[in-house]
């Protein structure tokens, strides 16, 4: 049996925030991630990462952390309450892009290890993560990339891993008093620990490796588009969406909070700027409306695509760090 180790898993993140950081500066080509001095002690490490005011991103981050703890906070062990309060040991790397231009989606993404330590001695492990896309003004073409991307990542796993891991984002990324999700969707899992370690590691790095080819197409695509005030208000507006799940349902916010993180370090996933209008509709039948009405609700994209498995496995172009 494999040993259970958190020291690769670690090392991939790290390698794998130093490629999304370059890969990132590149797109934009003006702006840089100022990397603040990582903190070294007895709980860990963290290597924050911020990009701001670019040419082409707003703002992004792209956080890899490391840290031990004698106690699993709350928001860890919500799904594991044999392992609640019990010594751990966890590495993640966590990003989010928010794009200038309100044509370009935002992105998140989130990759995370834990290893925990059983009252009998036995180690307890799992994995979890994903990435999904939020856009302001959406476009199928774009939709169907992320989707065909997210599901190459998944298909060497098992057909099945795409359909779960798709329907569990679309559940998680939901603001129940809105009544929408936050974007269009993509993948979510968590205590994933199915088929052994190396398993879960090698699913771990496709996703992984599999987010900017994702992501970047799309950016590249709408990056230039033309727009005015109207669409730079409604992307505000939106943006407050996204606020509003941060802070009230997501789990890494409040793991954040409560493992006793830097809050300047948890909240940096916010955007930079954001508006809430009061009692703001969008006019019917206009761009606005559609994103809402066609878009930010549960839909089977790549049924409703028409495409095979296959001939959209041979349009991804896999890049790995």
């Amino acid at each position: 049996m494999t040993a259970v180790e958190i020291e690769p898993v670690a090392e991939y993140f790290e390698r794998l925030q130093d490629h999304i950081c370059a890969a990132l500066e590149a797109v934009d080509g003006s702006a840089v991630f100022q990397e603040e001095q990582a903190s070294a002690d007895a709980s860990g490490v963290s290597r924050p990462r911020v990009l701001a005011e670019g040419r082409v991103f707003e703002k992004a981050a792209v956080h890899f952390t490391r840290s031990r703890g004698s106690a699993l906070p709350p928001a860890a062990s919500v799904r594991r309450p044999d392992v609640a309060g019990r010594p751990f040991e966890a590495t993640a790397l966590s990003l989010v892009v928010h794009p200038r231009n309100p044509f370009a989606p935002t992105s998140h993404a989130n990759l995370r290890f834990f290893l925990a330590q059983a009252e009998d001695g036995a180690p307890v492990w799992w994995f979890g993560g994903g990435f999904d896309l939020t856009p302001y003004y959406a476009f199928l073409e774009d939709v169907l990339h992320w989707h065909r991307t997210a599901r190459a990542a998944c298909e060497p796993f098992g057909k099945d891993l795409y359909p779960c891991f798709k329907r569990q984002c679309d559940d998680y990324f939901y603001l129940a008093h809105r009544g929408e999700t936050r974007g269009v969707g993509g993948l979510f899992f968590d205590d994933f620990c199915e088929g052994g370690f190396e398993h879960g590691f090698a699913l771990v790095r496709s996703i992984g490796d599999h987010f900017l080819p994702a992501y970047l197409p799309i950016v590249q695509r709408r990056e230039a588009t033309p727009y005015g005030e109207r669409e730079r208000e409604f992307q505000l507006h939106r943006r407050g969406r996204y606020v509003e799940f941060n802070l009230i349902y997501d789990r890494g916010t409040r793991y954040g909070l409560e493992s006793g993180r830097r809050v300047e370090s948890v909240l940096a996933s916010l955007p930079p700027l954001v508006r809430w209008t009061y009692a703001w509709q969008p006019a019917p039948g206009s761009r606005e409306a559609q994103l809402t009405q066609e878009f930010l609700r549960p839909r089977d994209w790549l049924a409703e695509g028409g495409e095979s498995a296959a001939t959209s496995q041979a349009r991804i172009i896999h890049e790995a760090p």
